[in-house]
């Protein structure tokens, strides 16, 4: 217990500390995830066209449909926070397989993650913490990061060169982790995958932000209300040379893309009914077929989500 507490390696950094940062920077909301705090619960299916079998043994990419549970968010462990058309955009999802196996997946609407270590991302959080005088970061600390990790500033130009599209039906969700496929012939490759929308593309709006705190949920709900919202869940092929320990760094354009299937959302709940509410988005529930790859990211995700669930579970959520 004085281990995982770090009593007896006070420089470590555990699940715990990690946890603690996103409470340092966004303060505590009971009940709330510690990150992607403000969001919505989706539901719907995810029907596989087939494609992914020869990629994967994974039940899920069979012909055929597997229901959905996801839900939608903005980074940051602000419930309360006003929607903003920068703000990074989450979708986890579960599938529930036929085997009775379970996939999750956490996807941004980032390209590439900022940083390639959870060491830097907790540095990160830290040096980001706006300032209580201008609610922005001190720009001080910041350029001291920067210097410290140039991978960050290579990140951020490519993060910055992608247009931000309107809404979140019409956003591109990536997962930005690779992991490895395993095939029936037991081959194994590297990929990664993304959701890109079925809904057209259409740039934010770069006048004056919305009156309604909550313009982009709304527009969310308002639209799955109308008709279902559709994705395709594309999966990136990985060639020698690829990094697969680094997420902070696109894999050239030109790698082989494989359409798997078409994700449906048809219904949207509040986190106060929805059965979102109660999953874990872990990124290592992960079915036969699918596996982990040597990122760093992957295990300190996993950890840190753990720790934000289990402390959420033990408080009670005001209305």
């Amino acid at each position: 217990f004085a281990y995982f507490g770090g009593w007896l390696t006070p420089n470590d950094l555990t699940p715990a500390r990690f946890t603690d940062v996103f409470e340092y920077v966004d303060g505590v909301h009971p009940g709330f995830r510690r990150n992607h705090a403000k969001g919505v619960g989706v539901s719907g299916f995810f029907e596989s066209n087939g494609n992914g079998v020869r990629l994967s043994r994974a039940v899920v990419f069979r012909p055929g449909r597997v229901p959905v549970i996801g839900r939608f968010s903005f980074g940051g462990g602000q419930p309360y926070v006003a929607d903003r058309p920068d703000a990074v955009r989450g979708l986890g999802l579960q599938f529930s397989l036929a085997d009775g196996e379970i996939w999750r997946t956490a996807m941004v609407s980032l390209p590439v993650f900022p940083v390639r270590m959870p060491e830097a991302f907790y540095e990160l959080l830290i040096a980001s913490k706006p300032d209580a005088a201008t609610s922005k970061p001190d720009p001080a600390k910041m350029e001291a990061f920067f210097a410290r990790h140039p991978e960050t500033v290579k990140a951020l130009t490519v993060i910055k060169g992608q247009p931000v599209s309107s809404g979140f039906g019409n956003s591109t969700f990536h997962g930005l982790n690779a992991f490895r496929f395993i095939n029936s012939a037991g081959d194994s490759i590297p990929v990664r995958w993304l959701m890109t929308p079925i809904q057209p593309f259409e740039a934010a709006g770069t006048g004056s932000a919305p009156q309604d705190k909550n313009f982009l949920f709304n527009a969310l709900i308002a639209a799955i209300h109308r008709q279902p919202l559709q994705w395709r869940l594309v999966v990136i092929i990985g060639q020698p040379g690829d990094p697969t320990n680094d997420a902070s760094i696109a894999w050239p354009a030109e790698r082989q893309q494989v359409d798997v299937g078409t994700l449906t959302l048809n219904r949207v709940e509040s986190d106060e009914t929805s059965a979102a509410t109660d999953i874990n988005f872990d990124p290592l529930v992960l079915p036969a077929g699918i596996k982990p790859s040597d990122d760093p990211l992957l295990s300190a995700r996993s950890a840190v989500y753990a720790q934000s669930f289990r402390r959420r579970a033990g408080e009670t959520k005001q209305p």
